[in-house]
């Protein structure tokens, strides 16, 4: 048993500093750094750290740990890394009234952006809301809506996004 606390520890700083997509993969990498262990193990002891899959920008997942200081957070905490960069938003639409935006996403990715954008500790985010394909954010007063825009274009690919047109008349 005192080689599960070692182990334990190497699979969180693998984590936490490789992009992992599989329990194989890992497994390997633990190979390495000499700890064999079975499938069965593996999968308790990344059931026991809590870890979940996030998906990539390449149509992959990826392992991550619930509230970690991994480097993707510190990268992003400090200004240093774009949402957008190497990470898939899953964003589809962004809605903007007043100091408020609406950000509509697929379904399954509006926690994990709301994270990345709550963590960024930005002056002009004040807080988000997510549900499971929406993010409601409230951003900081007298924001003007190309402001609003530039503050979010850190975390979604604004750059190719062309807004609706409503029709005519419509709301």
């Amino acid at each position: 048993m005192k080689n599960r606390r070692k182990r334990v520890e190497v699979i969180v700083e693998l984590i936490k500093t490789q992009c992992i997509s599989s329990q194989e993969e890992l497994s390997r990498m633990l190979v390495e750094r000499g700890y064999r262990v079975t499938q069965a193990t593996l999968s308790r002891d990344l059931k026991m750290l809590h870890t979940t899959k996030v998906p990539t920008d390449r149509g992959t997942y990826v392992y991550v740990l619930p509230d970690s200081n991994s480097l993707k957070d510190q990268l992003l905490a400090s200004g240093q890394l774009e949402m957008n960069a190497n990470y898939q938003s899953g964003f589809i639409s962004l809605a903007i009234s007043g100091n408020m935006a609406v950000i509509k996403t697929r379904n399954g990715y509006a926690p994990g952006l709301a994270y990345d954008i709550d963590i960024s500790n930005s002056n002009d985010i004040l807080g988000t809301i997510p549900g499971s394909n929406t993010i409601f954010a409230v951003m900081r007063e007298g924001m003007t809506h190309e402001e609003i825009r530039e503050a979010l274009s850190r975390f979604l690919p604004l750059d190719s996004y062309i807004p609706p047109v409503p029709p005519y008349g419509g709301r």
